[in-house]
């Protein structure tokens, strides 16, 4: 049999849109490798461990675990295959500043008996609510999420336009402001307003359609991946690696190399990649040759450092309009002791979350004080994260995307303002949690802050997330999953379409897939993807069937 010419794909970046496109092409049947600058794989969902403790450094919420299961479908597995997952209850706990603690559930009904307890009706109205967060998702994975927005079709779909006007409400009003309508009690308006910060941005400033998110969280419940997230790292590579794709770590990229550059008097200025240039951990270049180029990283970083000036997928003065997410101090602490006191997830919020939301996003910025902050004690649910008799504690604290805040360190080694915003964060959580010997309490700790995702992740201003999820960032206005001047250059990860989150970032690694395709469809890719005849699975399957039969069930 004579097998087809193997395009090459080189990957750069090995967070987990990287692992996930590299998967993907290569049961497409590409040559892949994939690029990575770091000493290990994960990008922002990395792992940290010491002293009998295991921290997750990023993501910790596992929502839209449909998104997963299909990804692993797409390649011959599920995520019950991959996964170990725990639902959580509670789902959260929230410390709103000088009230009582509240926990929300995995069960809905028990989440609207939560409301109209603290708020007489509120009830039925978060029952509205979320038939209306569950309609608004339902739309947007149906017709906005798998989209490469390459064509319209998709928007101008009668079920989109039987819903227009409510739609264009739903962008144009804010998330605060819709939810204000409906709820007075501060807590509740939080508890709804959160997952804004999720996005990158604040309940002021997302519209409306992203009250879609209290679907995930308050009607389908959180769940755990056992052993932590860098489990759901660790399965995505191991696909990547079965499917043929060769990562290479401590390779930063330098330049994408090109070919074919030519002026076209319609659309400027056009190439072709060729391959990517890239250094060793001794400084050394190399060159991967590559047909296809993946830039699974930070946008600006492609558009400043890889790419010539006029080939940049956005002029420097579009690039300096994007609004980042926010900054984040990280605070890992292993504790001494039990506190009972702190769910798996726990949020604590200011009484004056407006203040500190301004603080964060509004020039001039500072950190708030108080911080809302996030707290996760994975070993509330997992006993492998922390020593018996010990607790595992990950405080989030969002300050400015500004890596002047500084980077952080071991036992209190970091940068001033870091420790400080951490020193602080400790005795919040310890006041209002009601567990005062907290502080004495930390046997182990380590801080991360703006200056440290800047470096480590190349992320612009020191964001931790990616670009915000404002109007103006979200859906096809956030860009394209191909590049409008160099052929062959392909975008994924959160600042790509769709967005910002682990489950965003594998359905961009979809999108790749899709617009190689020319797949201008709103629809996922079906599951199974074909194996490629040619490829090493198929040739393993050809050996194990009886002679006189190929992998395709023709015989020869």
């Amino acid at each position: 049999m004579i097998e087809p010419a193997t395009q090459r794909a080189v990957v750069i970046g090995g967070g987990i849109s990287g692992l996930a496109s590299a998967a993907l092409l290569a049961r497409e049947g590409y040559e892949v490798t994939v690029l990575e600058q770091n000493d290990t794989v994960g990008g922002r969902a990395g792992s940290w461990a010491a002293d009998g403790f295991r921290f997750d450094t990023g993501p910790s919420w596992y929502l839209m675990p449909e998104v997963f299961d299909h990804f692993f479908r797409l390649l011959g597995s599920s995520a019950d295959e991959e996964l170990d997952l725990r639902t959580l209850e509670p789902g959260y706990r929230v410390y709103s500043e000088g009230q009582a603690p509240v926990d929300l559930h995995a069960e809905r009904e028990r989440n609207e008996a939560v409301f109209e307890e603290i708020e007489p009706g509120a009830g039925a109205a978060l029952s509205d609510y979320l038939d209306s967060a569950a309609e608004t998702e339902r739309l947007a994975r149906a017709h906005f999420l798998s989209s490469t927005h390459e064509s319209l079709r998709p928007l101008v779909d009668p079920a989109v336009l039987r819903r227009l006007p409510r739609l264009l409400r739903l962008l144009f009003q804010p998330l605060d402001s819709f939810i204000g309508s409906r709820f007075r009690d501060l807590r509740l308006r939080q508890i709804l307003g959160y997952p804004a910060v999720f996005l990158g941005t604040s309940p002021y400033r997302a519209p409306s359609m992203y009250h879609l998110m209290s679907a995930l969280d308050l009607d389908q419940g959180v769940r755990y991946p056992m052993g932590g997230f860098a489990e759901v790292i660790a399965a995505v590579e191991r696909h990547a690696t079965r499917e043929g794709a060769k990562i290479r770590t401590g390779a930063r990229a330098v330049a994408i190399e090109m070919a074919d550059a030519r002026a076209d008097a319609r659309r400027g200025v056009r190439a072709r990649v060729s391959g990517v240039r890239w250094a060793d951990v001794f400084g050394v270049e190399h060159v991967e040759p590559a047909d296809v180029v993946v830039a699974a990283c930070d946008l600006n970083l492609v558009a400043e450092r890889l790419l010539p000036p006029e080939l940049a997928e956005r002029r420097p003065a579009a690039r300096a309009r994007r609004v980042s997410g926010p900054g984040a101090v990280l605070v890992l602490l292993g504790v001494k002791g039990g506190a009972p006191e702190l769910a798996h997830h726990t949020l604590l919020f200011a009484r004056d979350w407006e203040a500190g939301f301004r603080r964060i996003f509004d020039a001039p910025t500072a950190v708030p004080d108080p911080a809302s902050l996030y707290i996760c004690k994975p070993s509330a649910t997992d006993p492998s994260v922390a020593p018996e008799g010990h607790e595992n504690l990950f405080v989030l604290v969002p300050v400015p995307a500004d890596p002047s805040i500084g980077a952080g360190g071991r036992d209190g080694d970091g940068d001033p303002a870091v420790e400080a915003v951490a020193d602080r964060a400790i005795a919040q959580i310890a006041e209002w949690a009601g567990i005062p010997d907290l502080a004495e309490r930390v046997v182990l700790r380590r801080t991360i802050g703006p200056a440290d995702f800047e470096r480590d992740f190349g992320s612009t201003d020191g964001s931790a997330l990616g670009p915000a999820h404002t109007l103006a960032q979200s859906a096809f206005f956030r860009g394209r999953t191909a590049s409008r001047r160099v052929d062959g250059l392909l975008f994924a990860g959160g600042d790509a379409v769709p967005g910002i989150g682990l489950p965003m970032c594998l359905i961009s690694a979809e999108l790749v897939v899709k617009s190689l395709r020319g797949d201008t469809s709103a629809e996922p890719l079906t599951a199974p993807l074909p194996v490629p005849a040619f490829s090493p699975e198929a040739a393993a399957v050809r050996e194990q069937e009886p002679a006189g039969v190929r992998g395709d069930g023709v015989a020869r």
